[in-house]
Formats: C-alpha cells, structure tokens, sequence
C-alpha cells in the first residue's frame, strides 16, 4: 500500500511539474491562424504595409483583409453576419452607432484625416484651379466630379458637409444646390478609392478624398481652409453647421450626420474568431513605432496615444491593449 501510495506520488509530481511548464508557454503563444480585418477603403495601403510587417513579426498568422465604405462594411458585421475579427472605419461613430452594443463593446479613436479635392494634369481647368476659385471651376458645366456614396462612405457624407460649410464661409448662398446640380448620380461610387482610377484615366476631372488617399497616390490636390476641411477638431463647433441625412439600420429609415473633425475608430468584434490574433494586430498598430509611424508617413495624423472616451471603456479593453491608450473625451 506505501508502495502504491509513493508510486501515485511521484505520478502526481511528474504531471505537476509537466503542466507547470507548459504555462509559460500558454501564457506567451504565439498567435497564430486567419486574422479578418474589416477596413475603410481609405486605409487600404496603410494597412496593406502593416499586414506585411505583422505576418512577418507573426509568420503563423494569415491576414485577409476586406475593404469598403466603412458604413456598409460594419453593416456586413450588424446585419448579415459575416465573420470577422476587426472593424476599423473612417468614422470612429459608424462603430458607436452601427456595432455597439451588439457587436462590439468599446471603440479605440486611432488616426485623424482630413478632405481635399482630388485632381490631375488631364483634368479640365487643372492649370486654373486654386483654394481660391475650386468651387467656381466645380459649377463650370464641362467639368466632371464625384464623391463616394453617403450611404455607405463616411467620405460620401464627408464630402456634402464639405460643400455645405463652403456655402457658409464663402457666403454664397444656394452654392450647395448649385455645385450638387452639376455633378451627374453616375458620378456617385460606393468608396472613395474608387474615384482614385477615374482620375488617374482622365474618366472624372475632381473628386474629394482622404488627404491620406491623395499623398499615396500621389494626386494633385486642393488643400482647403480648416473651417471646411473637417481635419482639425477646434472647428467642431462650425462643422456641426453641417448635417446630411443617410440610410439607416432598417430599410426605410433614415439618421442624420453631423458634422465634426475626422477621427478614425477601430474595434474588435463581439464574436471574433481569432481574438488572440486581433489583440496582437491592435497592439502593434498602436505601438508608436509600428503602425503609427505608418500611418504618419503616408500622410494620416496618429493619434500617439490612442483615445478612448471615458475610464470605464478603458477597463473594457483587452490588457494587453490599455498601456496603448488614454482617456480622452
């Protein structure tokens, strides 16, 4: 029976120091399997930079990435359920307001933008245009411009606010309705990296854009006053002048836009299939070395540290993930 007992014993001890060892190695694995990635259009060749460098930090991940308007994109996650890990819109109140609280439960502000209007050599008037005279040439009727959809582009809405705030800081009244008059439904594309071809081909004249979008592929842009740029936070209070109606969750209904400074949200969703993988991706983007620094040399502004609203989004976030952020409203 002692013999039994003692045998049993070192059994018991054998197994112990087994697991013991083994713990580490959980605590430390290396993430690994399919990462999805949901993403604005205007964040393709940022992210397509970022996805090199993880899967090389990371080589047992595999990062399949899906882009378009950041609205329609959060609406695959809402309303047809389609897998994914993380969603990151132009739009950091897209996440607020299409995934939280059923699909996501805090939402990280990550990158700030700005809009400008898009052109090349081939465009018509391209040796006459300026920040002065851009809304003029844009009414001109051989002219061709477009924007992405509102519905489904946050630079869609973005690109209407634009012109509303021009109608007030120029004091043109009714310019709005005149510029919209001239710009053709077919000239409406679900995003805004769509337009970058037509230009590119000489197909379209203008279209408005990320200012990330227009420095990564080296387009010739307008560079407008910040009161109608929508790229720096002080203005808030006369972007919010500006407001465009949109689809809503439901087929026939209808939200409203604000206007307010361009701030980009990422999330990862309620059900990811590979949370372990999405945490290390968030990690490295917010690391001021890593995905930051990307995004400052392609011409979008970081936020270094990332933001979250209040104290109590902060405790919701994975720990890994909360020395990357502050609390900032």
């Amino acid at each position: 029976m002692i013999r039994f007992e003692s045998m049993v014993q070192q059994i018991l001890v054998v197994v112990f120091l087994a697991a013991g060892a083994l713990l580490p190695l959980a605590a430390g694995a290396e993430p690994e399997g399919k990462l999805i990635i949901f993403h604005a259009g205007s964040l393709t060749v940022p992210f397509a930079r970022m996805e090199k460098i993880f899967e090389a930090k990371y080589p047992k991940v595999d990062v399949l990435r899906e882009t378009g308007g950041s609205t329609k994109m959060a609406r695959m996650i809402s309303e047809l359920h389609k897998p994914a890990d993380i969603m990151a819109s132009a739009d950091f109140a897209v996440i607020d307001k299409t995934l939280i609280p059923e699909n996501a439960q805090w939402n990280i502000r990550f990158a700030t933008n700005q809009l400008v209007l898009c052109y090349t050599d081939k465009s018509c008037f391209a040796d006459e245009i300026d920040v002065d005279n851009w809304y003029e040439i844009l009414g001109r009727k051989r002219v061709m411009w477009g924007h992405s959809d509102p519905n489904l582009d946050p630079c869609g809405y973005r690109s209407l606010m634009v012109l509303q705030l021009a109608e007030k800081y120029y004091h043109r009244p009714r310019l709005y309705d005149q510029l919209m008059a001239n710009r053709p439904r077919k000239n409406i594309r679900p995003k805004s990296v769509e337009l970058v071809s037509l230009l590119e081909t000489g197909n379209m004249d203008y279209a408005w854009e990320y200012l990330s979008v227009a420095v990564q592929h080296g387009l010739k842009y307008i560079k407008l006053p910040d009161e109608i740029n929508l790229g720096n936070y002080k203005c808030d209070d006369f972007y919010k002048q500006a407001s465009v109606k949109v689809t809503g969750k439901k087929p026939g209904t209808w939200i409203s836009r604000t206007g307010k400074s361009c701030t980009y949200g990422i999330t990862i969703v309620k059900d990811a299939p590979n949370p372990e993988a999405a945490v290390a991706f968030l990690e490295f983007l917010m690391d001021p070395n890593n995905g930051l620094k990307i995004l400052k040399e392609m011409g979008q502004p970081p936020f270094v540290p990332c933001r979250v609203s209040t104290a109590e989004t902060k405790a919701r976030l994975p720990s890994p993930l909360q020395e990357w952020v502050e609390v900032r409203r």
